[in-house]
């Protein structure tokens, strides 16, 4: 069996996904630095997890080579 070219290019987006996030999140820090500490925890805490929700697709495609 033939290794599969959508794992790792397919990687190389989460990557990139995942460093786009951070640098969407940290160009926020300024504004995000003059709120509350607990609301400061909680947007962090929900964009932490917001990331994940694109990347069952991409783990999909990855896996079948089907986006459904």
């Amino acid at each position: 069996m033939t290794p599969s070219w959508r794992k790792p290019a397919g990687m190389l987006i989460i990557l990139l996904l995942i460093l786009l996030w951070c640098v969407g999140i940290a160009s926020l820090s300024a504004t995000i630095g003059r709120w509350h500490g607990a609301v400061q925890l909680l947007f962090y805490v929900v964009t932490g997890i917001i990331w994940i929700t694109p990347l069952k697709p991409l783990l999909r495609w990855m896996e079948t080579g089907r986006w459904r």
